[in-house]
């Protein structure tokens, strides 16, 4: 594992947890040599993750698309700016650079990203790791209606475990860099006839 796709809000959000967390995600990516790649803009939680890992001397990538450009105001102090014609590309842009995905707190665009890449895991499109940084229980509700979906019979209980979740950012890497794609290859293949 080399880079590490984070997903987060273009928001500080209402809880200061969310903020240091993504400043400890960002010194725990360093400390570990993970390069960061991210939505490229500087404000809220994206930009806070951009700075904490510059500061600390990491390597940060942003991918922004042209149109969200100067809504969410392109971090210009990157390793690398990446400006794309569209989300579609910013998002597969996004994924082909990164060995594994974490989703912090934000919005439905960050919750769109997470969903997207979990379900080429669990269709054995990409064989990457996904997990949530679970800060202040952000994700809790998230949690609880997946667990909903098993019980229902929705998702299978190995598709649900596929999703990693801590909200110990050193924790959640660990996971991530433990993942191993052989129980998802084994769950593909299996015969349900």
């Amino acid at each position: 594992m080399d880079r590490v796709c984070v997903y987060l809000g273009s928001s500080p959000g209402a809880d200061s947890a969310y903020l240091d967390g993504v400043r400890a995600l960002a010194r725990e990516c360093v400390a570990r040599d993970l390069t960061i790649v991210y939505g490229g803009a500087h404000v809220g939680l994206m930009g806070a993750l951009a700075d904490e890992a510059l500061a600390a001397g990491g390597e940060v990538i942003g991918i922004i698309p042209e149109g969200v450009l100067h809504k969410e105001v392109g971090h210009q102090g990157l390793t690398e700016l990446h400006v794309v014609a569209s989300m579609h590309e910013r998002k597969a842009m996004m994924a082909d650079l990164a060995d594994a995905f974490v989703a912090a707190p934000g919005g439905v665009g960050t919750l769109e990203e997470l969903v997207e890449v979990y379900t080429w895991a669990l269709l054995g499109i990409q064989a990457k790791p996904v997990g949530l940084l679970d800060l202040a229980g952000y994700w809790a509700p998230l949690a609880a209606w997946l667990d909903h979906a098993v019980d229902q019979r929705f998702l299978r209980a190995e598709q649900r475990a596929m999703l990693l979740s801590d909200p110990d950012p050193g924790a959640l890497l660990d996971g991530l860099a433990a993942w191993r794609p052989v129980a998802v290859q084994k769950w593909l293949d299996r015969d349900e006839r």
